[in-house]
């Protein structure tokens, strides 16, 4: 039984892609809330989402807020010879910034982020523990934006060392540039199909000028 709808729709979201990618090993999420960065038994693997969307709610006061700062926490282990893998994840908290209370309160998501997130954590796993080309990280930007600049002291993350980073501004203008050009391509291309369709346009009606002044000067010979 999942202790949260976002905790179900991880798990849900996971198995499904999982068995996608490894449909010859079995893997297991367990969300564990005392899991430590770079606290690793042996064996294990680490992988760290540092830019995250989340939307946060205050039990105490009923404030919400969005943050673009989610930390979530992943360790991996594969078992090669059993074929079982397993995966714990922690998806840090944040402190409510209007009422001040110690309680920290759970993120919620939209499942298109959690599937960018899981896409994420299965390129780090087939890296680190398969040892394959995982692929390209998804870069996360926020779909709603951020409720005010990120506070470190009502962020559980910041409190215990983890540094936070955003999508640097260079990877998002190339990301802009590659839209951007594939634009102007479909737009070339528009044109180009636009320009040769006007061409057989006047081609076809000089044609059908041609066949009307024929028929004319033919019935004028038969009348002479």
């Amino acid at each position: 039984m999942c202790a949260s709808l976002t905790t179900c729709e991880w798990k849900k979201v996971f198995y499904e892609k999982m068995e996608v990618a490894k449909p010859a090993d079995s893997w297991e999420l367990i969300m564990d809330p005392n899991l430590k960065p770079s606290e690793l038994a042996p064996g294990w693997k680490q992988y760290l989402e540092q830019h995250a969307s989340g939307r946060f709610h205050c039990a105490w006061c009923w404030h919400t807020w969005q943050s673009a700062h989610v930390v979530i926490l992943f360790h991996m282990h594969l078992d090669r010879t059993q074929r079982m893998g397993s995966v714990r994840m922690r998806v840090f908290k944040q402190l409510c910034y209007e009422c001040g209370t110690a309680r920290l309160d759970e993120s919620s998501m939209l499942e298109e982020n959690i599937e960018g997130l899981v896409d994420n954590l299965i390129t780090s796993l087939r890296e680190q523990c398969y040892e394959e080309d995982g692929g390209q990280y998804r870069i996360h930007v926020a779909s709603r934006p951020d409720s005010g600049p990120h506070r470190p002291e009502f962020c559980e993350a910041c409190q215990e060392g983890i540094v936070h980073w955003k999508p640097s501004q260079k990877l998002l203008e190339e990301e802009a540039n590659t839209i951007s050009d594939a634009s102007k391509s479909g737009a070339q291309a528009g044109l180009s199909f636009n320009f040769f369709s006007l061409r057989w346009c006047l081609l076809w009606a000089s044609l059908c000028l041609l066949i009307v002044y024929l028929q004319f000067s033919f019935h004028s010979s038969a009348f002479l």
